[in-house]
């Protein structure tokens, strides 16, 4: 039986890439670093958008956009900000470029009075308007979200999970107190657990980052972590409180109900393109990707069997009637969006490339069909036995009855087994760092090799100096802390970096 991808999973890398490209989602430009995100891929990234630009403004918040370009000087205002980010940003320092010797190089004449950073990240840019915008207590709460793209300089990178360029959502609020402020920063934590785990069913851990894993400026920073098929973590969002850092440096003030002048406490908070990759290395198989009907831009795609003959007429019409119903039910509180692929290419070939794609429902209907009134479909959560493709016919008027239901199961299953998979392979029982190193192997590169999950184990909190150590111990493993999870202490004991009393749990993988 014909596979859609040549390589498996067990080669993950490779498989990753196959995906991607097999699936038609994205490809490298010519623009080191940076990646052309093609109509099936960017359908992903609408259908992501949107509802979770709908649960942004559920909370209270509104869009607005800022400029591409910072000015290098507002940068500089943050000391921690630049050093985090400096070897990251691009800058730009001429206005003009100019023929000389027959070739375009920056015009000498227009060198830029002050460099302007490409945005990586806007808490300072956004930071100056809002210190115009406030003035008193009664302009508070700020709340406001921005989709746009970031550039971020890197080295090694990887379609959706790591590139130069990538788009995502910022959220930036201005609060009174602090109070109000970490109220904020948890409550956007907690819409991207459930963006997560319902829309693109995606089982995440939440908790709090460790000290050495923080937003550069933020006081504390939150994060999701998934897993992947891998073992390895996927950061999929974060959340920061920036206490009055931030407004310290942009003069974000108000006068309180004393007429007393106070910095305002801030947050920032972002998803970005990467959860595209976390649903490749979440649901994909190896047949290709498989996407949760939430997020799929197409979930229903209706495969006529054409054969150049003059039944296909009867054929087209039986699908496009079919389309006109299902377009006309709901599943999962949306019209259900239904795609009739009349491409003239061979059945066969279509029906792969809607496996390879990871459409939730794959119908081929033919004369057959026609003749019986009935559908034949494959469902795309569970589409083999063995070497055996399983699909399964159907009366049409069932079939258009059922597939509201049907799609709503199919979002679940597929949170079901990646919930199964993450909370099966979190290991409690580890408690020294010797049986840590010897878990996963000391410093192995494991991108092609056995499969690890994550420990879950006691921790002292240790800061400064100590912390720094634990982190250049867990980066010879090439292992990182990820998160503090939320549920509090389970694993307990002692820490497993030094032996003393446990003080909370701390989340460790590898990672992406």
């Amino acid at each position: 039986m014909q596979r859609a991808l040549s390589i498996s999973r067990q080669n993950f890398p490779e498989w990753y890439q196959a995906v991607v490209r097999d699936a038609d989602m994205a490809e490298p430009s010519p623009v080191r670093g940076c990646m052309i995100i093609k109509p099936w891929g960017w359908g992903i990234w609408e259908r992501m958008q949107a509802l979770l630009d709908a649960r942004i403004k559920a909370t209270g918040h509104e869009n607005a956009y800022f400029p591409l370009f910072i000015p290098l000087s507002f940068i500089a205002k943050e000391a921690e900000h630049v050093q985090g980010f400096a070897k990251e940003m691009a800058l730009v320092t001429h206005h003009r470029l100019k023929e000389i010797d027959g070739k375009l190089v920056p015009d000498p004449e227009a060198k830029l009075e002050e460099p302007l950073i490409v945005r990586p990240t806007s808490e300072t840019i956004i930071g100056d308007s809002f210190s115009r915008w406030i003035r008193s207590h009664r302009d508070l709460p700020v709340l406001i979200n921005q989709w746009a793209n970031v550039v971020r300089w890197e080295m090694r990178t990887r379609l959706f999970l790591r590139t130069s360029e990538f788009l995502w959502q910022e959220g930036h609020t201005a609060h009174a107190n602090s109070e109000e402020a970490v109220e904020e920063t948890m409550r956007m934590l907690e819409q991207y657990r459930a963006f997560a785990e319902d829309d693109v069913a995606m089982p995440v851990i939440a908790g709090e980052k460790p000290a050495n894993e923080r937003f550069p400026g933020a006081v504390a920073t939150y994060s999701i972590e998934a897993m992947m098929q891998d073992g390895k973590a996927l950061q999929a969002g974060t959340s920061h409180y920036l206490g009055t850092h931030f407004s310290e440096a942009q003069n974000i003030r108000f006068q309180n109900d004393s007429g007393e002048l106070q910095y305002c406490h801030t947050t920032s908070w972002g998803m970005s393109t990467r959860m595209i990759g976390g649903v490749i290395m979440t649901h994909g198989d190896d047949d290709g990707l498989r996407l949760p009907p939430a997020i799929a831009p197409r979930q229903i795609v209706i495969v006529p069997m054409l054969r150049d003959k003059p039944e296909d007429a009867q054929v087209l019409e039986y699908g496009h009637a079919l389309v006109k119903e299902l377009s006309g039910k709901f599943a999962l509180d949306e019209k259900i969006r239904v795609l009739l692929d009349t491409k003239h290419i061979k059945s066969s070939e279509k029906r792969w490339n809607w496996v390879r794609r990871g459409a939730p429902i794959i119908v081929e209907i033919g004369p057959r069909d026609v003749a019986n009134g009935q559908v034949t479909f494959m469902r795309r959560d569970m589409l083999r036995d063995g070497d055996k493709v399983k699909s399964q016919a159907m009366a049409r008027d069932e079939f258009v009855a059922k597939m509201p239901a049907l799609l709503e199961e199919m979002q679940k299953s597929l949170h079901a087994e990646a919930r199964t998979r993450m909370d099966s392979n979190i290991r409690s029982d580890i408690k020294t760092f010797s049986d840590l190193e010897a878990y996963f192997g000391a410093g192995s590169d494991d991108d092609a090799g056995e499969f690890k999950g994550w420990v879950r184990a006691g921790w002292a909190k240790p800061e400064g100096a100590a912390l720094d150590a634990v982190d250049a111990r867990l980066k010879a493993l090439k292992l990182t802390l990820r998160n503090v999870p939320a549920d509090g202490m389970k694993a307990g004991g002692t820490c497993i970096f030094g032996g003393g009393d446990a003080k909370e749990d701390i989340l460790i993988a590898r990672a992406y």
